[in-house]
């Protein structure tokens, strides 16, 4: 590295130095500014089309207290509009809670498959996928109800699982499973969280012969 000894030295550098390099310098300034006011437009942008989903989707939420609304197609509506938004997954539960109370068992099924698939975390995920056992239980398609069921979950829906499979095994009429799977569940803390668990689970004990 050079050292200069005496300030006229040092400016003649810099005056050289930016001689040589000024119009790379200036460019990168340019260059430079130009990415951070993208990155700030870009932003920006970001933070107007989440506002706008959150704008949307509280309307269709709104909807489901209105008697005349169409509440499926509001949000179907919004799914086609907002497809890659986090609110999609949350407007694929409302419409398929629309769909079982009009006893449109399949279309629930098929939203509640879409958010399945589309979950951005593992806790949407495990909502949609226990949301979709229910109903192709209600559908009494048990076997998928039971595939659907054995999907990896997090831990703390373990006992909601095994409560399920109860439910799945009981409407089967496997009374002895439906009580294994029952057990399971109050054993992995369901009776917390559901104490109709203790009811399950006694009906079943009512139901057994004593040996």
């Amino acid at each position: 590295m050079e050292i200069y000894s005496t300030e006229e030295q040092q400016e003649e550098a810099i005056k050289g130095f930016f001689k040589e390099h000024g119009v790379s310098i200036a460019l990168g300034i340019v260059i430079g500014l130009g990415g951070l006011y993208g990155w700030k437009s870009y932003n920006q942008h970001q933070i107007t089309a989440a506002e706008e989903a959150s704008d949307a989707f509280n309307k269709v939420v709104d909807s489901t207290a209105d008697e005349n609304a169409d509440v499926l197609a509001q949000s179907e509506a919004f799914i086609a509009s907002h497809e890659d938004s986090s609110y999609a997954v949350l407007a694929a539960f409302v419409a398929a809670k629309e769909a079982v109370d009009s006893e449109k068992l399949d279309v629930a099924a098929t939203k509640l498959q879409w958010a399945q698939t589309h979950a951005s975390t593992n806790e949407l995920k495990a909502i949609a996928t226990t949301r979709l056992a229910r109903v192709q239980l209600a559908q009494q398609n048990f076997d998928a109800a039971m595939a659907t069921l054995n999907a990896p979950l997090p831990a703390s829906y373990e006992a909601a699982v095994a409560e399920l499979k109860g439910d799945i095994y009981l409407a089967k009429g496997d009374k002895e499973q439906a009580r294994t799977a029952y057990q399971s569940a109050a054993d992995k803390g369901g009776l917390e969280s559901n104490p109709l668990l203790q009811v399950k689970l006694d009906d079943l004990a009512a139901q057994t012969p004593a040996a």
